[in-house]
């Protein structure tokens, strides 16, 4: 049997598959906010935009492939912020390669090709006694949520029966088509639901109300998702993502004994009112909002790969990633289907 000490490293070097948005912004945190790592290879489909990434941190170098870059001697572990289609194959490399990968969200474009990353996981779990995906749910490392969670857990809120979301973005690119804003927006408050509850969504309704002013052609925004756990519980999810004022994400949860909210004190927004205004200002994208969450999230990881456990204690797993993709797949065909449609998952291996 494969020994855990043989891949244990002394600093991870970590290798950046995608340097795009939210890839050069994981390059710049383990460069300058994450202690134990640094990164010693990039790679893009445009070279020149790695090249120059590269060439802001020292000791770095640039491949031409994700292929090259996985199974080079001097990367440790993997971050995968390529485009989601790439997600499926790129993790399967890194587990053949028995190198920890931290794959930003979505895992893979659909459950099947979810599932054969889990699968191939506990291929390798078998042989290593580890495992070696975790997903980029950022949110399990935000410091609302993680007590939001505690308070669930602890049964400070007594018996949860509701719980109400809300996603809301200042706008959108061309193209983002009602799809998207359940694969890209509403996916987030779905793994927070399996956080939260630790309970699989059953079954999903999509309620599509009169378009916004700024929604595009054919778009429906709002939307109102409606989401029912193995238990019983129901979960709203408001997505409004043309708002024309910033990014909010809020969410309350109705328990027996109190109800929590967590968004309000980080998220602010102006309200008219009888006799005169409150308010303040909202962050136009995720990033500010969630700037903590993220460092947290890989200073996380990067301390899982040092210890050798390779999955932090809130992160999100390739099983997280699965069941994500499946509830997204049902809410997919909820758009076009009335009443509940089932979210149809397999066995876990």
């Amino acid at each position: 049997m494969e020994t855990i000490e043989q891949y244990l490293p002394r600093e991870v070097r970590v290798g950046v598959i995608g340097v795009g948005l939210m890839g050069a912004d994981h390059v710049a945190r383990l460069a300058s906010r994450i202690k134990g790592a640094r990164v010693s290879v990039v790679t893009d489909y445009l070279r020149e935009k790695a090249q120059e990434m590269a060439d802001g941190v020292p000791g770095c170098r640039v491949v031409d492939t994700a292929e090259e870059l996985i199974a080079a001697k001097d990367v440790d572990a993997v971050l995968i912020a390529s485009p989601g289609t790439f997600h499926r194959d790129q993790a399967i490399a890194c587990i053949a390669a028995r190198k920890p990968v931290l794959c930003e969200k979505p895992l893979a474009m659909n459950p099947e090709d979810a599932y054969a990353v889990v699968q191939a996981e506990a291929e390798a779990q078998k042989a290593t006694g580890r495992r070696f995906v975790s997903v980029g749910f950022m949110r399990r490392f935000d410091a609302e949520y993680a007590e939001l969670k505690d308070a669930i857990d602890s049964g400070e809120l007594g018996q949860v029966s509701v719980i109400n979301c809300k996603h809301r973005n200042a706008t959108t690119h061309p193209g983002f088509v009602d799809s998207m804003m359940v694969y890209d927006s509403a996916v987030h408050e779905i793994d927070a639901i399996h956080y939260f509850l630790d309970e699989a969504i059953t079954e999903v309704q999509a309620v599509l109300p009169l378009p916004g002013p700024r929604a595009a052609e054919g778009q429906h925004d709002p939307m109102l998702l409606l989401l029912r756990t193995s238990s019983g519980r129901i979960v709203t999810d408001e997505l409004y993502v043309n708002t024309d004022s910033g990014y909010e994400v809020r969410t309350e949860v109705l328990g027996s004994a109190g109800i929590a909210t967590i968004g309000m004190g980080i998220t602010r927004v102006t309200t008219q009112m009888a006799g005169g205004t409150w308010g303040g200002t909202v962050p136009f994208d995720y990033r500010p909002r969630f700037a903590a969450a993220y460092d947290a999230e890989v200073q996380a990881w990067i301390t899982a790969v040092l210890d050798g456990s390779n999955i932090a204690l809130r992160s999100a797993t390739a099983w997280d990633g699965y069941l994500a993709a499946a509830t997204c797949e049902a809410a997919e065909q909820a758009l076009t289907t009335p009443g509940f449609v089932p979210v149809t998952a397999r066995p876990r291996p």
